[in-house]
């Protein structure tokens, strides 16, 4: 089979193509040949060794998200079937409940091998269906960007119809954030330094949208356009850098849902606290999270936004397509 692997992270030009023998799974194991994979931030900030959490390991095969199809089961495995539809969790080993430290040592594309190869070995348990009605590219955008939205929305405090929904940016987080809002009867407001981008926000069902670069203090926006209320919950991608006018646009006693590390700063307390604000920070999800993502998208027929699909030789292209962050919502890989 091809596989992309990293020999040693710190450049996205050391992404080296090359030939192995298949893998074979042992007892608990699944092997999916693999047809898509996508793109996130993070896969970006691992290639260049400035992943937060540490070196990745040497000859690391990139890529948290992928879908594929069964080609073999391992001794002992009933929960899937040769020839299903699947994609792999971002954590192999968080099934449900809260998360543990250990699954951190069983993330896809950086405490382990990630998806960028034509098959890859699964645990059993690390897979789920994927919904009828999506292609495999779509599948494909769906364990990390998709479930960390859905975790942010409708978990420890769960968004509610007639609620108000604020999104910053057009990554992939940011827009399945407002399709999962809206197909949930919020309502969405949402921001872009890109008139043309923010008209695409408005296609997905986005209510209002404020250019941040014509705006710059767009946090005034948004409390107009909420009748000087503020926005229920407040998808953060920013990081620090945007976080004091993510709990400003806020209501009183709002949720402001940590998720990006795009920006750096300092963090003043004393906002969270004049605004009673509800600050958590999201990773990802469980399987079980992932299971209950899984049947709003087929009840609802929701497609994810896919910005452009490249061809499995033209990896690195879409490594650069990513850094160059002109995209709405998600960048895939076709594997088959």
């Amino acid at each position: 089979m091809r596989v992309y692997r990293f020999p040693t992270t710190g450049s996205l030009e050391r992404l080296t193509l090359a030939d192995e023998p298949a893998p074979r799974p042992g007892p608990g194991e699944v092997r999916v040949r693999m047809r898509a994979a996508s793109l996130n931030y993070r896969d970006r900030m691992v290639a260049e060794g400035r992943y937060a959490r540490g070196a990745a390991p040497s000859n690391l095969v990139p890529l948290s998200d992928g879908a594929g199809e069964v080609v073999e089961l391992g001794p002992g495995v009933t929960r899937v079937a040769v020839g299903e539809r699947v994609a792999g969790t971002f954590f192999q080993g968080w099934l449900g409940g809260e998360m543990d430290p250990a699954d951190h040592a069983r993330a896809l594309g950086g405490a382990i091998d990630g998806v960028l190869a034509e098959e890859k070995i699964f645990a059993a348990d690390g897979l789920v269906p994927i919904p009828a009605h999506l292609s495999f590219e779509e599948a494909a955008t769906l364990p990390c960007a998709a479930l960390t939205a859905w975790n942010a929305l409708f978990t420890a405090r769960p968004l509610l119809p007639g609620e108000t929904v604020l999104t910053l940016g057009t990554g992939g987080v940011s827009v399945f954030a407002a399709q999962f809002a809206h197909a949930a009867g919020a309502r969405v407001i949402a921001t872009s330094s890109s008139d043309a981008k923010l008209e695409k926000m408005r296609a997905l069902g986005a209510a209002a949208c404020v250019n941040y670069r014509t705006h710059p203090e767009w946090e005034k926006e948004v409390w107009e356009l909420t009748g000087r209320r503020g926005a229920d919950h407040v998808v953060e991608v920013g990081g620090a850098g945007t976080l004091a006018r993510s709990i400003a646009s806020a209501r009183l006693g709002g949720a402001v849902h940590l998720i990006g590390v795009l920006t750096g700063g300092e963090i003043d307390p004393s906002l969270i606290l004049r605004r009673s604000v509800t600050l958590r920070g999201v990773f990802v999800g469980s399987r079980q999270m992932f299971e209950a993502m899984n049947r709003m998208i087929e009840f609802h027929r929701l497609r994810p936004v896919i910005d452009r699909v490249f061809s499995f030789a033209e990896a690195k292209d879409a490594y650069r397509h990513l850094k160059a962050a002109g995209h709405v919502g998600k960048i895939v890989i076709r594997i088959s």
